[in-house]
């Protein structure tokens, strides 16, 4: 009873959330969705790939869904089925046992296709670099259009990470 009453009157012990900026926010998504429109005809379909990676990259992109974020409401979504995806957003060292399923996830995405590397190991590894589980990076196993830097990166960042992938991909 004493540690419920003490759980009650305790305040939270975590952070704050950020203040939401959502005016740049809805911005950004906007010009990421006229984006793809412009490039691909349609909105931007994403296939989330976890090389390895000990999840804190994943919990930054779930967070683009969540209620905060929202992408869908600007024509954004992840998909299940790489058949379905224009880009492959991979996090993690890519293991020896993920090393397959990269390559046959890569294989299955149909062209025109990007691969995104997202966070300090699916750039180089990381702190695994060197580790006999992993191959390395993930431009070791597939091609990688853009690497996302982060311990994890932002979900702003990974927003605007694709903005310069669809805008590069449009003008050239």
């Amino acid at each position: 009873m004493r540690r419920i009453f003490r759980g009650l009157i305790q305040r939270p012990l975590t952070e704050p959330a950020p203040a939401p900026d959502d005016a740049a926010l809805a911005e950004l998504a906007q010009r990421v969705d006229m984006a793809a429109r412009r490039t691909l005809g349609r909105s931007l379909s994403i296939r989330e790939v976890d090389a390895g990676s000990c999840n804190g990259c994943e919990l930054e992109i779930h967070a683009l869904n969540n209620a905060f974020y929202d992408l869908e409401r600007f024509g954004l979504r992840f998909v299940a089925s790489p058949r379905h995806a224009d880009v492959l957003l991979v996090t993690g060292p890519v293991t020896r046992n993920m090393r397959m399923a990269l390559e046959r996830t890569w294989r299955a995405t149909p062209d025109p296709k990007w691969v995104v590397a997202v966070g300090e190991c699916a750039v180089d590894g990381g702190l695994f670099a060197g580790s006999d589980a992993v191959v390395g990076g993930v431009s070791a196993v597939v091609p990688v259009d853009l690497h996302i830097r982060g311990c994890p990166p932002t979900p702003l960042a990974m927003l605007q990470g694709l903005l310069a992938l669809l805008s590069v991909s449009a003008s050239g």
